[in-house]
């Protein structure tokens, strides 16, 4: 008989598939309607647990490359992972990422890349209009409510201005046409996986950074990474956690530089998504694994002053929190019950991450690296977290993207056979996602 040990990947398999068939056929079998108040028109289209709808397509312009870089990164990637050199490792993983999220984005042609970030609910439109950003700051709540006189759109307002701040500076030096800020934002996004593998191996765990590097390079986050503001938070997230660490491992002057770094990093996380405060659950574990808690009060005095210099200037972070609340449940929260999305949210997880998720997480046992072990336990717990809010019912494929590197660090627990064929079905539910659907992002 099978040794638990053994069984446990087929069980977290067998559990993540059902959850993803279960949400995306229970509204249709049942007749739920789980954007309950949107138009007729919207749900008739709409595929929750994602913000899209079927949309197959045979073959667009990125398609066949897509294939290409795929098949040959699950052929060559874990043993190039294993041979290269750190540097080499680094360069590889840079180039076979974002020439992946290019490759996923461009099945939809050039319009994969400035359809979403052109939309009037996204920051760049917004951003365009920006003359004066002490103004900006100044009058930003009183934008926030959805009745209010010139109401920010979806995107600015249910995010601080670090945000919209961002594509306002993207604009000022001349990038702010949707196709150019789109590819700055794939360009940056294609960055998280490294700052992961920087991450681990600054704690002591090289060997798992190398297992693991394959499948952040390839993961199926992939399709919705390419063109989201979200894919930036995830960058900047994963390179302060990386910089924590770095800090964490220096001593005198450059434990002070790195933390300092780490903690700026970290807060215009904060002030550009209310929900990335549960990055100081990643932040703790970084600590507890590097065993020094020196590089916290730097870090932590680092991005307390961006939160209250942004404060001076006329935004403050809680002041703006509780109205955005209100907004969110006189709108869109009232549309998604949460009999459904608070599980429903974790099969957009899972469709994001890709399937092989379960498996990973389902080695999560004592005896496991302890670095990949604690970062993953933080980022499920980071998760749970955002799960219980209930800020985030739907949309969660987007807005837990910062979240989903770390979670698949899961996948260097997994035995050589099923990291082997577990990137294959990574690879190709990410061309099927691409494929079948139109995504939001």
């Amino acid at each position: 008989m099978p040794s638990t040990r053994a069984r446990a990947p087929w069980i977290g398999l067998v559990v993540a598939v059902l959850l993803v068939a279960v949400a995306f056929a229970v509204p249709p079998l049942t007749g739920w309607e789980v954007w309950s108040r949107a138009p007729r028109s919207v749900v008739a289209h709409e595929v929750p647990p994602l913000h899209g709808w079927w949309d197959a397509k045979l073959l667009g312009p990125g398609t066949l490359p897509a294939v290409a870089i795929g098949l040959a990164g699950w052929w060559s990637g874990p043993r190039l992972a294993e041979r290269l050199s750190w540097g080499r490792l680094m360069l590889v993983s840079y180039v076979v990422g974002l020439a992946w999220l290019l490759a996923l984005a461009l099945v939809d042609g050039t319009d994969g890349i400035t359809r979403a970030l052109g939309s009037h609910y996204e920051y760049l439109p917004s951003a365009r209009d920006v003359t004066d950003v002490h103004a900006l700051l100044q009058g930003y709540v009183d934008r926030i409510p959805i009745d209010s006189p010139h109401a920010w759109p979806t995107h600015p307002a249910g995010h601080p201005p670090g945000a919209l701040l961002f594509f306002v500076l993207l604009v000022r030096v001349g990038l702010g046409g949707s196709l150019a800020a789109g590819l700055v934002v794939t360009a940056l996004a294609a960055t998280a996986a490294l700052a992961v593998l920087v991450t681990v191996r600054a704690l002591g765990s090289e060997a798992a950074a190398r297992r693991a590097a394959p499948f952040l390079v390839l993961g199926p986050s992939a399709v919705f990474m390419a063109v989201s503001g979200d894919a930036v938070f995830t960058a900047v997230a994963a390179w302060g956690l990386a910089c924590l660490a770095l800090g964490a491992r220096a001593s005198g002057g450059r434990l002070v530089a790195w933390s300092t770094l780490a903690g700026l990093l970290l807060g215009w996380c904060v002030m550009s998504s209310y929900g990335l405060p549960l990055l100081g659950v990643l932040a703790i574990a970084v600590l507890v694994l590097a065993r020094s808690w020196w590089p916290l009060p730097v870090a932590a005095t680092a991005a307390l002053a961006l939160v209250l210099g942004f404060a001076a200037y006329g935004f403050a972070w809680w002041e703006a929190l509780p109205v955005l609340r209100e907004r969110y449940w006189d709108g869109i929260a009232a549309d998604r019950p949460a009999a459904y999305w608070t599980w429903g949210n974790l099969a957009a997880l899972v469709v994001c991450a890709g399937p092989l998720l379960g498996p990973g997480l389902a080695m999560l046992r004592r005896g496991a690296d302890r670095v990949v072990l604690l970062l993953v336990a933080a980022a499920v717990a980071c998760v749970v977290l955002a799960d219980l809010s209930q800020m985030s019912r739907a949309e969660v494929e987007r807005i837990w993207l910062p979240f989903v590197p770390w979670l698949l660090l899961s996948t260097a627990l997994l035995p050589e056979r099923w990291r082997r064929w577990g990137l294959l079905l990574q690879v190709c539910w990410a061309l099927a996602v691409q494929q079948l659907l139109y995504t939001s992002w």
